[in-house]
């Protein structure tokens, strides 16, 4: 078996504790069970074999990416694993976990300076520039994770686990925007199966930008890039949740405390989120949300050391 196969197949619980009575049950996928502690290893996978498949990456090739981290971790683990260099492109807005982990893994590390350790467009703008230019050289293949349709190859596999676990038995799938990618791949694949299924997407409040509002700065790492990404589908989602950076950090720690659930920001506002679309469905309903990353890459910040 090769450290590759590792990624994928990972287990899905039921939320026992934070669910308020008379709500649809939700269930929760830990992502954190792939090799880096992050659902991104499948789409890193996907970008890398399927360049590789058609020529784009050849061997002696430069990986270059801008990322927030989890991705950036990812790419590391598959370059690793398969012999490229990785130059990354990334911030100290986001957590040193993130960045000690690509770094350890050998991606070779370019920070862009942030406003205040806040997410917000000019940051993501900044740092796909800068890897723009690192893509300028020979020998150089840019996954641009935010342009790669390959990313959502890379999920389907998601929504087939999903609908395998649940017995086919799912009445709706939540999950934070990034690239759009994930919930994108997953719903792809859900609704292939049972098109009636509702998806909703979770997104920054102060930064509600596919509801309409104004792009802003915010806390919750990987999601919320400040305008619609490049790879988002409307017609695959059937509603939008904003949840704020605080109740995402406080829903992170309630998991913590009350479930055993060591996870991160994102996922405390997907199952913030989910709370709500369950106390819409109601009794009998069942809800499937995403533990995306593990709290392990997030102990140095305010989400588990309030400030």
């Amino acid at each position: 078996m090769h450290i590759l196969d590792a990624i994928g197949n990972t287990s899905m619980i039921r939320l026992r504790k934070v669910v308020p009575p008379d709500c649809a049950d939700i269930f929760v996928k830990l992502e954190w069970e792939n090799p880096t502690g992050s659902m991104k290893d499948r789409a890193a996978l996907a970008m890398i074999s399927l360049a590789e498949c058609d020529g784009r990456l050849k061997p002696g090739d430069t990986v270059v990416e801008y990322t927030g981290g989890s991705t950036g971790a990812s790419l590391a683990f598959v370059c690793a694993a398969k012999g490229y260099r990785l130059r990354i492109v990334s911030s100290e807005a986001f957590s040193r976990e993130k960045l000690d982990q690509m770094a350890a893994l050998g991606a070779e590390l370019t920070l862009v300076p942030s406003e205040g350790g806040l997410t917000t467009k000019k940051l993501i703008l900044d740092m796909i520039e800068a890897a723009r230019c690192l893509s300028r050289e020979p020998h150089t293949y840019w996954t641009d994770q935010l342009g790669n349709h390959d990313s959502i190859a890379g999920y389907h596999a998601l929504g087939e686990e999903i609908w395998t676990q649940t017995n086919g038995e799912i009445d709706a799938f939540v999950h934070c925007v990034g690239t759009s990618a994930s919930s994108r791949g997953v719903a792809t694949a859900l609704k292939r199966h049972k098109p009636s299924l509702e998806v909703v997407v979770v997104e920054p409040a102060e930064s509600s930008v596919l509801l309409g509002g104004p792009a802003g700065p915010h806390k919750i790492e990987g999601v919320g890039i400040g305008y619609t990404p490049p790879l988002w589908d409307q017609s695959l989602v059937d509603g939008i949740v904003p949840v704020r950076t605080e109740d995402a950090k406080a829903m992170a720690r309630r998991l913590a405390r009350e479930e055993a659930i060591f996870a991160g920001t994102s996922s405390g506002a997907n199952v913030a989120a989910a709370i709500r679309v369950a106390q819409r469905l109601g009794r009998g309903a069942k809800v499937v949300t995403l533990m995306a990353d593990s709290g392990l890459k997030y102990v140095s910040t305010d989400v588990y050391r309030p400030r």
